[in-house]
C-alpha cells in the first residue's frame, strides 16, 4: 500500500489568526475530503523573525529549513498569500527565493490570495501563476480569491466564495489524481528493482 499524498498549505500570512491562513485551512480540508493525504502548514509570519534577515541558504536555521523541505517533498501545494500594493507578500516571494528552481517541476499547486476588495483578484493571474511557471510547476486550472467581506471571525462564510474553493478543488482532482498514480508507479518500480 502506498503512502497517502503530501499535501502542504504556505501561507504568505503575516499575523494570527490570518484570512490567508484561513483560506489555505479551508483548502487543505477540502482536498482532503476527496484524497488520502498527510497535511502541514506552513505559516510564513510564524518563521518571520528567522527567514526575514536571511540572504544565503546557509544562514537558514534548521525550522526554515525544515519547511522548505516540506514544500519541496510535498506532492500538492497549496499557497495562499495576502495582497498588498497589487502583489504577493514579500516574505512570501523571499521563501520560495530559497526553493531550488527544479524542486517544483510537475508539482501541482492551488494558487488562493486574499485582499481588501475585488480589485486585487487579478494578483492569482499576474503574479502567482508566472511565478510557478518559473518553478514549472503544474497550476491548477482554477485559482480562489478572497476579500475581507467573505470572511466572518477568520472563517469562510460567503457562499460564493466556498462554491469556487469547492470547485477549485473538483478541478484539481484529475490532476491530483495523475500525481497519485506516477508516485504509486514509481513507488512500484522501485520495489521491483
Amino acid at each position: 500500500m502506498t503512502r497517502p499524498l503530501r499535501l502542504v498549505a504556505v501561507s504568505g500570512g503575516m499575523q494570527r489568526p490570518s484570512k490567508a491562513t484561513a483560506l489555505a485551512e479551508h483548502l487543505l480540508d477540502l482536498i482532503a475530503d476527496e484524497v488520502a493525504c498527510e497535511l502541514r502548514l506552513v505559516e510564513l509570519g510564524q518563521l518571520a523573525p528567522q527567514l526575514a534577515g536571511a540572504l544565503w541558504r546557509s544562514q537558514l536555521p534548521d525550522n526554515v529549513e525544515r519547511e522548505l523541505a516540506a514544500v519541496k517533498q510535498a506532492d500538492i501545494l497549496v499557497v495562499t498569500t495576502p495582497v498588498f500594493r497589487s502583489a504577493y507578500t514579500g516574505l512570501f516571494k523571499h521563501f520560495f527565493d530559497f526553493i531550488h528552481q527544479d524542486a517544483l517541476i510537475d508539482k501541482p499547486v492551488l494558487l488562493a490570495a486574499t485582499g481588501g476588495s475585488e480589485r486585487h483578484a487579478l494578483v492569482i493571474e499576474h503574479q502567482l501563476r508566472p511565478l510557478f511557471s518559473f518553478f514549472q510547476a503544474r497550476t491548477l486550472p482554477l485559482g480562489v480569491y478572497a476579500t475581507d467581506k467573505d470572511f466572518l471571525d477568520y472563517r469562510l462564510q460567503d457562499a460564493a466564495l466556498i462554491g469556487r474553493a469547492a470547485l477549485a478543488v473538483q478541478r484539481a482532482l484529475p490532476l491530483i489524481e495523475l500525481t497519485r498514480r506516477a508516485r504509486s508507479a514509481a513507488a512500484e518500480e522501485l520495489i521491483a528493482a
